[in-house]
């Protein structure tokens, strides 16, 4: 059965946080939520752990014939090899030995389809599940996520872009503070979070505001609580990130070379090793960019480059997770807005294909060891086998996270939105 909420807009008030954070020496916080989470008693008996999601994206639109969908020796293959994999009969492409030896623990959807072969327009349908359409927009699944599965205890973002490109996931209609909070290579500590100014004279900014803020309310609004001000609760807010020990899960420098090292000397690989201490401080969803994908030219050697980054980055990513005991507990999804022609163009390059592509999925859950689909390895059908629309993995991945994607809110123009209008892929979940 359907649900409903109300949901207003949340872009009128997001510009006066940023704002007011930015007055009082505190920017970049577009985080940050009203009322409601703040409120919380601290010290309340801790809940039992809610599901979170790891989204490893692969900007620019990977190529399935060298990640997830090979076939060596026909004629999409063009010289790409294959190895075998910890399951019987399950081949990836031969640049992601690590990630073979994991093959029990992933599933591969390789008949992902959509009808977006812009890159923007393709990302907006890959985070959100939905087409860009003109009267609205659409909350990314991280949104979604965070919205759905609050946690106060949590004193940091829940819901976090780590090296995002021009288009990180967004609140849409639930509101910019379900914006992906954004952060660069995670070796240094986050941007925007310690005093400017001495405590002394940041206490005296902040007793100034508090006038401020009684001030403007004075005579303004007759039943308005100035304890409970949107203005007052956002720097609260601010100030309990400034000041709290979670922070420390953004910044890598300090972590052992014995953990770190497997993930590889990267920005991405540090990006990966920073969300999983990210889930395991209780954030909801961490997206981790890869770019480089964009292989228009030269192919082979362009796919090979990002892949030597992707697959030490992803194969630890997974140990960690279930030497932390969070496996279980944490969706892991690998994939980008679209996949690569099956033939190359005439500089030894593959163009966008969004007619038959892969995504990786584990944990949380989902079964591993599966392959969904199959495409033609001759590349002459476009419609590949078992066809999964995009929607269908977002159906999955919430329905995963015990999140109803049938669940619908009223927007902010009134309109009532489901969160997904897809169908959960068979023979995924438990």
């Amino acid at each position: 059965m359907k649900t409903h909420e109300h949901i207003g807009c949340g872009s009128s008030d997001h510009f006066s946080r940023r704002t007011l954070l930015k007055a009082a020496g505190v920017s970049s916080l577009s985080f940050l939520t009203p009322l409601g989470d703040l409120l919380a008693v601290k010290g309340e008996k801790e809940k039992d752990r809610q599901k979170s999601v790891i989204v490893l994206w692969l900007a620019g639109g990977p190529s399935q014939v060298e990640t997830f969908d090979p076939h060596p020796g026909k004629p999409v293959a063009f010289g790409s090899s294959a190895i075998k994999t910890a399951v019987k009969d399950i081949q990836i492409g031969s640049g992601l030995p690590q990630t073979a030896e994991l093959m029990n623990d992933l599933s591969i959807i390789r008949s992902v389809t959509s009808k977006e072969g812009d890159h923007e327009r393709a990302t907006y349908n890959m985070k959100t599940g939905y087409r860009p359409n003109p009267s609205i927009v659409h909350a990314s699944m991280g949104s979604i996520i965070t919205h759905e599965l609050p946690d106060p205890s949590v004193e940091i973002p829940t819901h976090v872009s780590i090296l995002p490109n021009q288009w990180p996931a967004r609140g849409g209609y639930l509101g910019a503070e379900y914006d992906a909070f954004q952060v660069g290579d995670p070796k240094g500590p986050v941007s925007d979070v310690k005093l400017q100014v001495e405590p002394e004279r940041d206490q005296r900014r902040s007793k100034n505001l508090a006038l401020v803020e009684r001030a403007f309310a004075r005579g303004r609004y007759q039943d308005l609580d100035k304890e409970k001000t949107l203005h007052r609760v956002t720097m609260g807010k601010a100030r309990r990130m400034m000041n709290s020990d979670q922070l420390k899960a953004f910044d890598v420098s300090s972590a052992p070379a014995s953990e770190l090292n497997p993930f590889g000397d990267t920005p991405f690989g540090r990006g990966c090793f920073a969300a999983l201490r990210l889930v395991e401080s209780g954030v909801r969803c961490v997206e981790v960019t890869l770019n480089g994908w964009d292989t228009h030219t030269n192919n082979h050697e362009q796919q090979g480059e990002r892949i030597k980054v992707l697959d030490p980055a992803l194969s630890s990513l997974i140990k960690a997770l279930k030497v932390r005991g969070l496996y279980d507990d944490t969706v892991v999804v690998c994939g980008g807005e679209f996949g690569r022609t099956p033939i190359l163009n005439a500089v030894d390059g593959r163009d966008h294909w969004p007619h038959g592509f892969s995504i990786a999925l584990g944990g949380g859950g989902i079964k591993g060891g599966r392959v969904i689909g199959a495409t033609d390895p001759a590349g002459i059908k476009e419609e590949p086998e078992d066809k999964v629309k995009v929607e269908d993995v977002h159906c999955t991945i919430l329905t995963a996270l015990g999140i109803n994607p049938e669940k619908e809110v009223m927007t902010g123009v009134g309109r009532p939105m489901m969160f997904s209008e897809g169908f959960e892929i068979e023979g995924l979940l438990g």
